[in-house]
């Protein structure tokens, strides 16, 4: 790997921009020297417990609801193997390797914190693994958001022991053993508690929602410049996003929103030319964006702070805090960590959120291509009629929305009882935060529809837009050129979407036309 910068985990620190440097492999990892003293107070808890022969859940004890089993000292390390093995039963599609990769990284974090009790072997054979391209094979179905993630990251822990499956850039599978064997590296031998350790943590769930927190992070301002880009297109009025209006009814992300509006057409020949008109009301779309795009951020916000949190928590059970000045089982504590309420929660509520940005954006798109109410040609076709312009992008934008009213039902509200009644309560946290992921990319491609929609009806205005929105128009108009006659739109409105994702384009567009509100 060739990576200029370096993410030192810590336990306390990673934020969710480092995760995605990480799992882009734009950077490679080491563990702060600042960790190790926890890491290894938590390890000695473990290793004196074992040496004792004290009976402690996680360490020498069967798992769920095997808990009342007691394992002989010889069997411990054949305990922790057998976790592994028998939990690395997930279906579906693999993770592709951004996704384990960001999954990695965060467990990596959590054993960091220094309350897990794994031994400092396993986690240099994480830190390997990352530097090293090394990428288990990971099958995404098969976590209930409660005990953590327990399938996929056994997956995980399998490769680290040298068994199993890694996948590769590709997509192809090789098996883990002759890689190792290749380069040279020996697999890591689990002890007492370590397996446990590796896969009782809401890793696979955390980075779903680090992967969409980042998407959200640059989709959200393009939502904002896409409306404006819009109400350019409509002639629409600034006046209800008037400071005043907003300082009434002082919600962050609504005034934010209309700041942000405000920006973004501040000085804009074509507001200006039409301040005086006798049109009383834009229509709620556009008259009431401040208060929906404003909703929809105040979702990411609390988005942002949950993943920010979580990414350095503590998340397996038993959790460890030394206490040498009075040894004892204490020391050990059964808790309930692993559960991704949190998680399932946020992730449903964004969805649903997602789903109320497209919709209102597919509404925009109405607006535009009905003449009627445009006073634009029908479709905005040049030849309306024998062409259809247009027509068929908001067909699409209503398609990928009717995805994202499914994405907007909630997945956390559906547990099953599991392990003989021991865990009978799950958040479904795993299949929350990729359903957020999932919704992230239908919401681009109705925000790329809108935009294109947007782009075409600004084709009929004599008048330039604003800086900032002249600016985004030449960038779409560098993947869609002015429908000068029917054409194919398809690949067009795919690698908008995918371009909207990726985010690149908000710097651009800050760096030269000045920055947003944020």
């Amino acid at each position: 790997m060739t990576a200029e910068h370096t993410v030192f985990v810590d336990g306390a620190t990673l934020s969710p921009s480092e995760v995605i440097m990480v799992a882009e492999g734009k950077s490679v990892v080491e563990v702060s020297p600042d960790a190790w003293p926890g890491i290894h107070a938590s390890r000695a808890v473990v290793e004196r417990i074992v040496q004792n022969d004290e009976t402690v859940y996680g360490i020498n004890t069967g798992f769920g609801a095997l808990v009342n089993q007691r394992i002989s000292s010889d069997d411990l390390a054949q305990l922790q193997v057998n976790l592994i093995r028998s939990h690395a039963t997930a279906l579906g599609p693999l993770m592709s390797v951004k996704e384990v990769r960001a999954m990695m990284v965060i467990r990596l974090n959590s054993l960091c914190k220094g309350h897990s009790g794994i031994h400092p072997h396993c986690i240099e054979q994480l830190v390997l693994f990352l530097n090293s391209n090394i990428h288990p094979a990971v099958p995404r179905i098969g976590s209930l958001g409660a005990s953590g993630d327990l399938a996929p990251l056994s997956h995980l822990a399998l490769s680290l022991i040298g068994e199993g499956d890694l996948i590769k850039d590709d997509g192809s599978v090789i098996p883990t053993a002759e890689v190792l064997f290749d380069m040279g590296i020996l697999p890591v031998q689990l002890s007492a508690k370590d397996g446990l350790s590796l896969i009782n943590g809401t890793s696979q769930m955390a980075a779903y929602t680090t992967l969409a927190h980042q998407r959200l992070k640059h989709l959200l301002p393009f939502a904002d410049i896409i409306l404006c880009t819009s109400m350019e297109a409509r002639k629409c009025s600034l006046t209800p996003s008037n400071e005043l209006v907003h300082k009434a009814r002082p919600h962050p992300g609504q005034t934010m929103v209309a700041h942000r509006i405000r920006t973004l057409l501040n000085n804009s020949p074509i507001v200006n030319s039409h301040a005086e008109c006798d049109r009383v009301q834009d229509a709620y779309s556009f008259r009431c964006a401040p208060q929906v795009h404003g909703a929809v951020l105040e979702a990411y916000h609390r988005l942002d702070e949950m993943i920010n949190t979580e990414l350095n928590s503590a998340t397996d059970n038993p959790l460890i805090f030394p206490t040498p000045e009075a040894p004892g089982v204490h020391e050990v504590v059964s808790q309930g960590n692993f559960h991704g309420e949190i998680l399932a929660l946020t992730a449903d509520f964004v969805s649903l959120a997602l789903f109320e940005l497209g919709s209102i954006s597919e509404r925009r798109i109405d607006q535009m291509v009905d003449p009627a109410r445009s006073e634009l040609p029908a479709f905005l076709a040049q030849n309306s009629g024998l062409e259809s312009g247009v027509m068929i992008v908001q067909y699409v934008a209503g398609a990928s929305l009717g995805e994202l009213r499914g994405h907007a039902s909630p997945r956390s509200a559906f547990s099953t009882s599991t392990s003989a009644g021991q865990e009978d309560h799950v958040s479904m946290g795993a299949t929350a935060t990729w359903n957020l992921y999932q919704a992230t990319e239908r919401i681009a491609e109705v925000l790329a529809c809108e935009a294109m929609v947007a782009c075409q009806a600004l084709e009929f205005e004599p008048l330039n837009p604003a800086p900032h929105i002249h600016g985004f128009y030449q960038l779409v108009r560098s993947i869609i050129p002015p429908l000068v006659e029917d054409r194919s739109t398809s690949k067009e409105l795919r690698t908008l979407s995918s371009t909207l994702l990726e985010g690149s384009w908000l710097a651009r567009l800050e760096s030269e036309y000045g920055r947003l509100p944020s």
